[in-house]
């Protein structure tokens, strides 16, 4: 979950540069939460992340560690909005209490840590940073592994090689 930071670092310097106070967002097993509240504690910004609950109940030191960042930490889902507050929650689930408590939030906006675009592109710096510790060593892979989850690791990962591939 390290490289979470590439993006968190990246969404919430913009989100300052355009006057906004805070941010949402969601976070499943914690890893994206705790980059985004370590960037937004950086930036003087406020974090309100929604965890998946039953991620909630097991990962305690995730969520504490996100509260040392200073956010606010809902498990999700939540009796502060409109989804189901009996279930053990799904990132969907806290993808819409985000949204919907940025929505409501003044100054702040939902922000997400992997699929869109602009994450893809922060990402990046994993393929480049691969490929100067592979050129370093001479080293030319038969294959790449990368983690698939949400598919910024993945994509940030062959982002580089793809673009070799292509004569970008």
């Amino acid at each position: 979950g390290s490289h979470k930071l590439n993006s968190a670092i990246a969404q919430a310097y913009y989100a300052k540069e355009q006057g906004l106070t805070g941010v949402t967002t969601e976070t499943g097993a914690g890893q994206w939460g705790t980059a985004l509240s370590m960037a937004c504690a950086y930036l003087g910004l406020d974090c309100h992340v929604f965890m998946v609950k039953c991620s909630y109940e097991q990962k305690p030191f995730r969520r504490e560690v996100m509260r040392t960042y200073g956010a606010d930490v809902t498990p999700s889902p939540s009796p502060t909005t409109e989804e189901h507050p009996d279930t053990t929650g799904s990132l969907g689930c806290a993808i819409s209490e985000a949204v919907e408590c940025a929505v409501s939030t003044p100054n702040t906006r939902y922000v997400l840590g992997s699929v869109l675009n602009q994450v893809l592109l922060h990402q990046s710096v994993i393929g480049l940073e691969t490929k100067a510790a592979l050129d370093k060593y001479g080293i030319k892979p038969d294959i790449i592994i990368g983690c698939a989850g949400g598919g910024s690791n993945l994509g940030g990962l062959i982002a580089r090689e793809i673009g070799d591939e292509l004569g970008i």
